[in-house]
């Protein structure tokens, strides 16, 4: 259940008043660090709706669990190696979390009907992230496709320049 679900639905430490901070939880210097990021970075992130700290201080600190940093290093990779813009990212993780609750809504559903819907709604966001990936694997390819063929050229060039005297 996301934040937003959570404090809808009324459950404790849900709200817009601080939640419950473990012992384990990490602070923002910590989480960061953890991430390979500045505390600012975390911040924007939070602004932009990519992470949010699972908990805040009585004092107003942020706390990070595992599953928070978990969260930031997926947008890391998804930034980094994927080469996904902050956009396309929030896109990719908030259809990852409504995956996350349709899976659970999955096991606790009975009905053939509920189930089905669940997974109408699955394979729709699933397309759609395919497309997302399909559309940049598509443009990666085509600047690839552009660097080989400098690289013919190159070597064209470099032939051409043996061959004379």
């Amino acid at each position: 259940m996301s934040r937003a679900a959570a404090a809808h639905a009324g459950l404790p430490g849900a709200g817009p008043g601080p939640a419950p901070v473990g012992p384990a939880a990490l602070r923002i210097g910590e989480a960061a660090a953890l991430v390979g990021v500045s505390t600012r970075t975390l911040r924007y992130y939070q602004e932009l709706g990519l992470v949010a700290p699972s908990g805040i201080t009585r004092g107003g600190a942020r706390r990070y669990s595992e599953a928070d940093v978990a969260r930031c290093l997926r947008v890391r990779e998804l930034q980094h190696l994927m080469g996904f813009d902050l956009d396309e990212i929030r896109t990719i993780v908030h259809a990852e979390d409504r995956i996350s609750e349709l899976r659970a809504e999955w096991f606790a559903a009975q009905k053939p009907a509920r189930r089905r819907a669940i997974l109408r709604e699955a394979m729709v966001l699933n397309d759609r992230l395919q497309d997302q990936v399909h559309d940049k694997a598509v443009r990666l390819d085509a600047f690839l496709g552009e660097l080989e063929a400098k690289a013919a050229r190159y070597r064209q060039l470099s032939t051409e320049l043996d061959a004379e005297p």
